[in-house]
């Protein structure tokens, strides 16, 4: 009886994944022109460098992925996104991680200088109690279809 139990949640996970998982992005030619006229909702400020982190998926929507700056500190969590969202925040040009909390922590390096828009990806997976999450680099032209097909998430503070 405990395998069939096994079995069928089992089953139940891998139909969620598959109803509810990421979407596959339309061609590059297609991005392109959707994304031509597209400007950014906040481009970076003189001296300093823009991140958005974007969430495209609603794989776990109920659950917060916080995003963190530089340490894993609650006085350096900048926001946070849910399914479908995505933030953004402005940082110093020079040598950054960025977290991001779920069931899991996630990590990424970032090298900024003044100017740069960095995007990158929080992408969900089924986790034992909820929701983990890996983060990833995109290239500017998926970034940007992401935000321009994104409402924006929840940001607590700007960074100085």
């Amino acid at each position: 009886m405990k395998t069939y139990k096994s079995i069928a949640i089992a089953t139940l996970a891998c139909a969620v994944i598959a109803v509810t998982g990421c979407a596959s992005l339309p061609s590059p030619e297609t991005m392109k022109a959707e994304t031509a006229s597209f400007q950014l909702p906040q481009l970076p400020d003189p001296g300093r460098a823009m991140v958005y982190v974007v969430r495209p998926s609603s794989l776990g929507s109920m659950i917060r992925f916080n995003v963190f700056v530089d340490d894993q500190e609650p006085a350096s969590e900048v926001g946070y996104t849910r399914g479908n969202q995505y933030i953004q925040f402005g940082l110093a040009p020079g040598e950054h991680k960025i977290y991001s909390k779920a069931e899991n922590w996630a990590e990424t390096s970032v090298s900024v200088t003044a100017g740069d828009v960095v995007f990158i990806e929080q992408e969900p997976s089924m986790g034992f109690i909820m929701a983990r999450n890996n983060l990833v680099k995109l290239d500017e032209l998926q970034g940007k279809y992401h935000v321009k097909n994104l409402p924006s998430g929840t940001l607590i503070k700007e960074l100085k």
